[in-house]
């Protein structure tokens, strides 16, 4: 092979060449970068913060660099978190706790916590000492009536606690909350004797309750009874004492004019006598008046 030929040979190898060192170069200083919604791009120069970029394109110099932070909401699971009652019972509970960086402190994560602004391990340590502190604070059976109450002390103490590390909660979902067996089965126990104990008191109550409505049942008829019978009382009293006035007045009037009765005589005796058939009695007794004769003169 001459030089001719090697010449023409090595133009197509250099071409290569310089297109490898072209690309390269591109790549490295290619200064268009992208930040996906619900992040934030933080811009560091020779590993130094210098400035977050917000969603979309950014542009920059080939001796700085971005890299992507997440702000959407995370979670963090928590699985059999042990904590102590105030009078020593043990207690465990799973949790799963949602979160977010909040955007105006995600330098300060990303320098301090995390580069891609994930803190699950930080969350988790969080909660369980946090978990362990509130239960404290509750008696075993308080902890199972006031459970409301217990959450929002949980997520109170938690929201306070995430602030260090820049994060937010946005919710705390609470389950598998468990006592030891035996305290369960305490529990359970206690719980069947005192709905035997209610049992018993609401079917007293019914007892009495029924005893009660026969009681007055019989009062009320034996006091419409009474009324009834005291009603008829005073209406025979009443007209016992109207005949009684009655007679008093008849009595009175008689009494004050004696000619009265006399005239009611002679009127009784007309009608008898305008009645009578001509037919004299068979037997008249003494005292009886005769009939008048109509003698014809």
């Amino acid at each position: 092979m001459n030089l001719s030929e090697m010449r023409i040979l090595n133009m197509p190898l250099r071409r290569i060449g310089v297109g490898i060192v072209i690309l390269i170069a591109i790549v490295s200083l290619w200064p268009f970068y992208s930040v996906p919604t619900g992040s934030r791009g933080v811009v560091t120069q020779f590993g130094k913060i210098v400035g977050i970029e917000g969603e979309g394109l950014a542009v920059l110099p080939p001796w700085r660099k971005l890299s992507n932070f997440s702000i959407r909401a995370e979670k963090a699971d928590i699985e059999n978190a042990e904590g102590s009652t105030s009078d020593t019972q043990p207690v465990k509970v799973s949790m799963t706790v949602r979160y977010s960086i909040t955007p105006d402190r995600v330098a300060e994560v990303f320098e301090k916590y995390s580069h891609d602004g994930n803190l699950s391990s930080y969350v988790q340590t969080a909660t369980q000492e946090i978990f362990k502190a509130v239960t404290a604070k509750y008696t075993a059976p308080d902890l199972i009536a006031q459970r409301a109450k217990v959450s929002s002390d949980i997520n109170a103490a938690l929201r306070e606690k995430l602030t260090l590390y820049g994060a937010q909660v946005i919710n705390i979902d609470m389950r598998n909350f468990a006592f030891s067996d035996s305290y369960m089965h305490a529990i359970n126990d206690k719980v069947t004797q005192e709905q035997l104990r209610l049992a018993a008191e609401n079917k007293l109550k019914t007892v009495e309750a029924e005893q009660k409505q026969k009681v007055a049942i019989a009062e009320a008829e034996a006091n419409a009874r009474k009324a009834e019978a005291d009603g008829e009382a005073y209406a025979n009293l009443t007209i016992a004492k109207a005949q009684a006035e009655a007679l008093r007045v008849q009595n009175a009037a008689l009494a004050q004019n004696k000619e009265v009765l006399e005239l009611r005589r002679i009127e009784v005796e007309k009608i008898k006598a305008e009645k009578w058939n001509g037919a004299l009695p068979t037997a008249i007794y003494a005292g009886a008046p005769i009939p008048f004769l109509n003698v014809g003169k």
